[in-house]
């Protein structure tokens, strides 16, 4: 059960195929999240390394931007781009939600998606010390970022949307054991570590808040959008880090 629920996961967040599993179980897979995080942080860091040998270090972090948004197949990036229209605005809450349900593209999205894309390649440029422990650790603490908008707000559409079904139970605090994963591995990056922690924390109470003053709610694109944010925000946080060093 275990197996077919990581699977689910993998499936639901990346473009990786594994074949489906035999049980679909949205609820279940929740507690993955991190760990598919690990998987394609780990990914990450392996194609860096291989690159790095070609490529000066600017281009190798271009690659890199490129080959997280060929991973997910740009999931999390579609869910910035509609937040970003729906949100970033003098909206009520409904006109919000029809904006985000709207699969064309606005230009507060294209600008989402292109500073987003800025920032996380500006962060991985930069990361020296540790750097592959970060690119495998920090795409988990994005995701992981998803189990507490699921736990802590209401979903937003009450008939439709493809995270509906994450949200038909509330989550109980052993889904988050996933995030135990690199909550351990950053203990080996020392005080480092404490700092992405503090960071990771600080950036997801934050968005929970700003979701509840905005929106009072939250949608697919909204966790697609906090994942999104999250990854870029560690990228360029760490690296200010490691700048300071």
């Amino acid at each position: 059960m275990m197996l077919r629920r990581l699977i689910a996961a993998i499936e639901f967040l990346t473009v990786i195929p594994l074949g489906k599993p035999t049980v679909y179980d949205p609820k279940g897979m929740i507690a993955f999240f991190p760990f598919v995080g690990i998987m394609i942080g780990t990914l990450l860091s392996m194609f860096d390394y291989a690159v790095s040998r070609l490529w000066s270090e600017p281009v190798v972090a271009l690659l890199d931007v490129v080959i997280l948004t060929v991973l997910t197949g740009g999931l999390h990036l579609d869910g910035l781009a509609d937040t970003a229209d729906g949100l970033l605005g003098h909206r009520s809450k409904e006109k919000a939600l029809a904006i985000m349900k709207d699969s064309r593209i606005g230009v507060m999205g294209l600008l989402a998606i292109v500073c987003g894309l800025l920032i996380k390649w500006g962060g991985i440029v930069s990361l020296k010390p540790d750097r592959h422990l970060l690119l495998i650790i920090i795409p988990a603490y994005a995701r992981s970022s998803m189990l507490f908008g699921i736990r802590y707000l209401e979903y937003g559409r009450l008939r439709s949307g493809i995270g509906r079904e994450l949200f038909e139970n509330r989550l109980t605090p052993q889904a988050f054991w996933g995030l135990l994963i690199p909550v351990t591995l950053s203990y080996f990056l020392g005080w480092r570590g404490i700092w992405l922690i503090i960071v990771f924390a600080g950036i997801t109470a934050l968005m929970l808040c700003y979701y509840h003053q905005r929106m009072g709610c939250i949608t697919g694109d909204m966790l697609g959008a906090m994942t999104e944010v999250m990854e870029s925000l560690l990228f360029l946080l760490a690296s200010m880090v490691n700048a300071v060093l």
